[in-house]
Protein backbone atom coordinates (compact mmCIF):
# COMPACT_ATOMS: atom_id res chain seq x y z
CA UNK A 1 0.00 0.00 0.00
CA UNK A 2 1.35 3.37 -0.91
CA UNK A 3 0.62 5.59 1.37
CA UNK A 4 1.85 8.52 0.29
CA UNK A 5 0.19 8.05 -3.01
CA UNK A 6 -3.25 7.70 -1.44
CA UNK A 7 -2.92 11.37 0.63
CA UNK A 8 -2.15 13.05 -2.25
CA UNK A 9 -5.71 11.71 -3.78
CA UNK A 10 -7.09 12.14 -0.48
CA UNK A 11 -5.91 15.57 -0.66
CA UNK A 12 -6.76 16.20 -4.58
CA UNK A 13 -10.60 15.27 -3.24
CA UNK A 14 -10.49 17.24 -0.03
CA UNK A 15 -9.28 20.62 -2.46
CA UNK A 16 -12.00 19.51 -4.83
CA UNK A 17 -14.51 17.79 -3.15
CA UNK A 18 -16.00 15.58 -6.70
CA UNK A 19 -13.36 14.44 -8.62
CA UNK A 20 -13.70 12.28 -11.92
CA UNK A 21 -11.40 9.00 -12.31
CA UNK A 22 -10.46 10.61 -15.49
CA UNK A 23 -8.58 13.35 -12.81
CA UNK A 24 -7.16 10.66 -10.40
CA UNK A 25 -5.69 9.11 -13.60
CA UNK A 26 -3.83 12.63 -14.50
CA UNK A 27 -3.02 13.55 -11.31
CA UNK A 28 -1.07 10.10 -11.33
CA UNK A 29 -0.57 8.59 -14.76
CA UNK A 30 2.31 6.27 -13.23
CA UNK A 31 -0.36 3.83 -11.85
CA UNK A 32 -3.08 1.28 -13.30
CA UNK A 33 -6.91 2.04 -13.28
CA UNK A 34 -6.95 -0.78 -11.02
CA UNK A 35 -4.33 0.55 -8.46
CA UNK A 36 -6.52 3.95 -8.15
CA UNK A 37 -9.61 1.91 -7.76
CA UNK A 38 -7.91 0.16 -4.82
CA UNK A 39 -6.68 2.99 -3.38
CA UNK A 40 -10.33 4.64 -3.41
CA UNK A 41 -11.41 1.33 -1.94
CA UNK A 42 -8.99 1.87 1.11
CA UNK A 43 -9.72 5.74 1.60
CA UNK A 44 -13.25 5.08 1.62
CA UNK A 45 -12.66 1.72 4.26
CA UNK A 46 -11.05 5.16 6.24
CA UNK A 47 -13.98 6.70 5.85
CA UNK A 48 -12.13 9.99 4.56
CA UNK A 49 -13.91 9.90 0.71
CA UNK A 50 -16.98 8.14 -0.50
CA UNK A 51 -17.05 6.54 -4.13
CA UNK A 52 -19.96 7.74 -6.55
CA UNK A 53 -19.77 6.77 -9.97
CA UNK A 54 -17.24 7.58 -12.44
CA UNK A 55 -15.25 9.06 -9.57
CA UNK A 56 -15.34 10.19 -5.79
CA UNK A 57 -16.43 12.73 -3.19
CA UNK A 58 -15.06 14.46 0.19
CA UNK A 59 -16.82 13.73 2.82
CA UNK A 60 -16.46 17.35 3.80
CA UNK A 61 -15.78 20.37 1.42
CA UNK A 62 -12.95 21.99 3.57
CA UNK A 63 -11.24 22.57 6.86
CA UNK A 64 -10.94 19.77 9.12
CA UNK A 65 -13.00 16.64 9.02
CA UNK A 66 -15.25 16.35 11.63
CA UNK A 67 -14.88 14.29 14.79
CA UNK A 68 -17.60 11.69 13.76
CA UNK A 69 -15.59 10.77 10.09
CA UNK A 70 -12.16 10.82 11.98
CA UNK A 71 -12.99 8.44 14.78
CA UNK A 72 -13.97 5.98 12.49
CA UNK A 73 -10.69 6.13 10.67
CA UNK A 74 -8.36 3.46 11.17
CA UNK A 75 -9.50 2.13 14.04
CA UNK A 76 -7.23 -0.69 14.05
CA UNK A 77 -4.40 1.76 13.62
CA UNK A 78 -5.78 4.09 16.79
CA UNK A 79 -5.64 0.78 18.42
CA UNK A 80 -2.06 -0.53 17.97
CA UNK A 81 -1.16 3.01 18.53
CA UNK A 82 -2.65 3.12 21.92
CA UNK A 83 -1.18 -0.65 23.16
CA UNK A 84 1.93 0.98 22.70
CA UNK A 85 0.88 4.02 24.41
CA UNK A 86 0.11 2.25 27.62
CA UNK A 87 3.25 0.82 27.44
CA UNK A 88 5.42 4.34 28.70
CA UNK A 89 2.88 5.16 31.06
CA UNK A 90 3.81 4.52 34.74
CA UNK A 91 1.44 4.71 37.90
CA UNK A 92 0.75 7.80 39.67
CA UNK A 93 2.10 9.50 36.56
CA UNK A 94 0.85 12.79 35.24
CA UNK A 95 -0.65 12.80 31.51
CA UNK A 96 -1.86 14.93 28.92
CA UNK A 97 -4.46 13.71 26.38
CA UNK A 98 -5.18 16.54 23.76
CA UNK A 99 -8.44 15.83 22.25
CA UNK A 100 -7.79 14.04 19.37
CA UNK A 101 -9.73 11.06 18.11
CA UNK A 102 -6.28 8.87 18.66
CA UNK A 103 -6.59 10.29 22.21
CA UNK A 104 -9.96 8.99 22.69
CA UNK A 105 -9.25 5.69 21.66
CA UNK A 106 -6.31 5.98 23.98
CA UNK A 107 -8.84 6.57 27.23
CA UNK A 108 -10.84 3.79 26.36
CA UNK A 109 -7.76 1.36 26.45
CA UNK A 110 -6.18 2.91 29.81
CA UNK A 111 -5.66 0.60 32.41
CA UNK A 112 -7.69 1.50 35.72
CA UNK A 113 -4.67 2.60 37.84
CA UNK A 114 -3.51 5.84 39.79
CA UNK A 115 -2.57 8.32 37.60
CA UNK A 116 -3.57 12.09 37.11
CA UNK A 117 -4.97 12.70 33.55
CA UNK A 118 -5.21 16.22 32.10
CA UNK A 119 -7.33 16.22 28.95
CA UNK A 120 -8.91 19.14 26.64
CA UNK A 121 -11.19 16.55 25.32
CA UNK A 122 -14.87 16.57 26.82
CA UNK A 123 -15.07 13.41 25.12
CA UNK A 124 -11.72 11.46 26.89
CA UNK A 125 -13.37 12.51 30.05
CA UNK A 126 -16.74 11.12 30.16
CA UNK A 127 -14.72 8.24 29.21
CA UNK A 128 -12.19 8.07 31.86
CA UNK A 129 -15.12 8.57 34.22
CA UNK A 130 -15.69 5.11 33.46
CA UNK A 131 -12.02 4.37 35.93
CA UNK A 132 -12.43 4.72 39.70
CA UNK A 133 -8.48 5.30 40.27
CA UNK A 134 -8.45 8.19 37.54
CA UNK A 135 -8.11 11.48 38.31
CA UNK A 136 -9.68 13.33 35.91
CA UNK A 137 -8.74 17.44 35.02
CA UNK A 138 -11.04 18.74 32.59
CA UNK A 139 -9.76 22.22 30.99
CA UNK A 140 -11.97 24.61 30.89
CA UNK A 141 -12.43 26.95 27.57
CA UNK A 142 -14.37 27.61 24.04
CA UNK A 143 -15.76 24.61 23.10
CA UNK A 144 -15.00 23.89 19.00
CA UNK A 145 -18.15 21.31 17.86
CA UNK A 146 -16.08 20.17 14.85
CA UNK A 147 -13.79 18.48 16.96
CA UNK A 148 -14.90 18.33 20.47
CA UNK A 149 -11.98 19.99 21.78
CA UNK A 150 -11.76 23.00 24.23
CA UNK A 151 -9.80 26.01 23.90
CA UNK A 152 -8.62 29.64 24.10
CA UNK A 153 -6.79 31.32 26.48
CA UNK A 154 -8.37 30.32 29.63
CA UNK A 155 -7.42 26.89 28.52
CA UNK A 156 -3.84 28.42 27.88
CA UNK A 157 -3.84 29.78 31.97
CA UNK A 158 -4.79 26.64 33.24
CA UNK A 159 -2.30 24.47 31.24
CA UNK A 160 0.34 26.90 32.51
CA UNK A 161 -0.13 25.70 36.12
CA UNK A 162 -0.32 22.10 35.69
CA UNK A 163 2.72 19.84 36.01
CA UNK A 164 2.89 16.98 33.30
CA UNK A 165 5.07 13.94 32.91
CA UNK A 166 3.61 12.96 29.87
CA UNK A 167 2.03 14.81 27.03
CA UNK A 168 0.28 12.73 24.38
CA UNK A 169 -0.92 14.85 20.93
CA UNK A 170 -2.24 13.63 18.16
CA UNK A 171 -1.22 14.52 14.43
CA UNK A 172 -3.12 15.71 11.57
CA UNK A 173 -0.09 16.02 9.14
CA UNK A 174 3.54 14.76 9.35
CA UNK A 175 6.31 15.54 7.21
CA UNK A 176 10.26 15.88 7.02
CA UNK A 177 10.25 19.63 6.05
CA UNK A 178 7.23 20.72 8.02
CA UNK A 179 7.59 18.78 11.22
CA UNK A 180 3.44 17.89 13.22
CA UNK A 181 1.31 19.92 11.86
CA UNK A 182 -2.78 20.31 12.29
CA UNK A 183 -5.90 22.17 11.46
CA UNK A 184 -6.56 25.30 13.41
CA UNK A 185 -4.96 27.73 15.37
CA UNK A 186 -6.25 26.91 18.10
CA UNK A 187 -5.32 23.48 18.12
CA UNK A 188 -1.83 24.59 17.70
CA UNK A 189 -1.59 26.54 20.48
CA UNK A 190 -2.62 24.34 22.44
CA UNK A 191 -0.55 21.21 21.16
CA UNK A 192 2.16 23.43 21.59
CA UNK A 193 1.87 24.59 24.70
CA UNK A 194 1.43 21.13 26.55
CA UNK A 195 4.52 19.80 24.50
CA UNK A 196 6.44 22.93 26.15
CA UNK A 197 5.29 21.96 29.71
CA UNK A 198 5.77 18.01 29.63
CA UNK A 199 8.81 16.04 30.77
CA UNK A 200 7.85 13.55 27.50
CA UNK A 201 6.03 14.71 24.87
CA UNK A 202 4.63 12.07 22.54
CA UNK A 203 3.29 12.71 18.77
CA UNK A 204 0.53 9.99 17.97
CA UNK A 205 0.75 9.74 14.66
CA UNK A 206 -1.24 7.00 12.37
CA UNK A 207 0.23 5.85 9.00
CA UNK A 208 -2.68 7.90 6.81
CA UNK A 209 -0.79 11.40 8.20
CA UNK A 210 2.07 10.95 6.99
CA UNK A 211 3.89 12.82 4.17
CA UNK A 212 0.19 15.03 4.85
CA UNK A 213 0.60 19.23 5.14
CA UNK A 214 -2.22 20.78 7.23
CA UNK A 215 -1.94 24.62 7.72
CA UNK A 216 -0.19 25.09 11.08
CA UNK A 217 3.14 23.42 12.91
CA UNK A 218 2.84 22.67 16.38
CA UNK A 219 6.19 21.06 16.70
CA UNK A 220 9.01 20.27 15.41
CA UNK A 221 10.61 17.08 15.53
CA UNK A 222 13.61 18.43 18.05
CA UNK A 223 10.37 19.36 20.84
CA UNK A 224 9.35 15.56 21.22
CA UNK A 225 10.69 12.66 22.49
CA UNK A 226 9.01 9.58 20.79
CA UNK A 227 6.49 9.17 17.75
CA UNK A 228 4.14 6.47 18.10
CA UNK A 229 2.57 5.23 14.94
CA UNK A 230 0.83 1.72 13.26
CA UNK A 231 3.04 0.90 10.04
CA UNK A 232 6.22 1.88 8.15
CA UNK A 233 7.71 5.12 8.42
CA UNK A 234 8.70 7.29 4.81
CA UNK A 235 12.39 7.33 4.82
CA UNK A 236 12.67 11.00 4.78
CA UNK A 237 10.55 11.39 8.25
CA UNK A 238 12.15 8.79 9.49
CA UNK A 239 15.73 10.06 9.02
CA UNK A 240 14.28 13.33 9.93
CA UNK A 241 13.25 11.99 13.53
CA UNK A 242 16.30 10.29 13.88
CA UNK A 243 17.90 12.72 13.69
CA UNK A 244 16.61 14.69 16.62
CA UNK A 245 16.88 11.50 18.74
CA UNK A 246 13.11 10.88 18.55
CA UNK A 247 12.57 7.26 19.40
CA UNK A 248 10.16 6.04 16.64
CA UNK A 249 7.62 3.41 18.24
Amino acid sequence: MNTFRQSQIRDFIEKNYVVTIKQLQELIPNVSLMTIHRDLDALEELGVIVKVRGGARAVRHSGDLGFDVRIRENISGKVQMAEKAIGLIRQGSSIFLDASTTNLILARALPDIPMNVITTGPNIAIELCKHANVNITLCCGTVNRTNMSLFGQNTLDMLSQMNIDMAFVGVSGCSAESGFTCGTEGDMVIKHAAIAKARTSIAMCDRTKFSRLMPYTFAKFSDVDYLITDGDVPEGIRQAALAENVVIL
